[in-house]
């Protein structure tokens, strides 16, 4: 015995996509932002500095790490040129503090991307 199978025609497979809530330039910047903090010594760097009153010294910043100055230099500058803190030279020392300006626009962005209805 064969049995038939009934083909029901649709034009679509599901419901539209929905539109992007951020544009592609802010994707640009804030993926940029990220990859900065993308790493577990630069996510604890911006956590130290963003605990702290003020600004940290370089030789404090070096001691709660095991890594060398080099490495932990390179780490700054990866957070330094992504604009999410900034170095003050003091003597023979770097003084580092957070912008708290770019901590609330990565905020504001994964608000942004994270706000959908589907996800609340």
């Amino acid at each position: 015995m064969k049995r038939e199978l009934t083909v029901i025609q649709n034009n679509t497979c599901c419901l539209p996509a929905p539109e992007f809530t951020i544009g592609h330039d802010q994707a640009v910047e804030g993926a940029t932002l990220l990859a900065a903090i993308a790493d577990p010594t630069r996510l604890s760097m911006i956590n130290m500095l963003s605990a702290s009153s003020g600004a940290v010294c370089v030789c404090d910043i070096t001691d709660r790490f095991s890594l060398g100055q080099p490495t932990i230099s390179h780490h700054l500058r990866i957070l330094r040129e992504a604009g999410l803190i900034s170095g003050d030279k003091r003597g023979k020392w770097v003084y580092y503090s957070i912008i708290p300006a770019k901590l609330r626009e990565i905020q504001a962005l994964l608000d942004k991307i994270f706000s959908q209805p589907a996800l609340v």
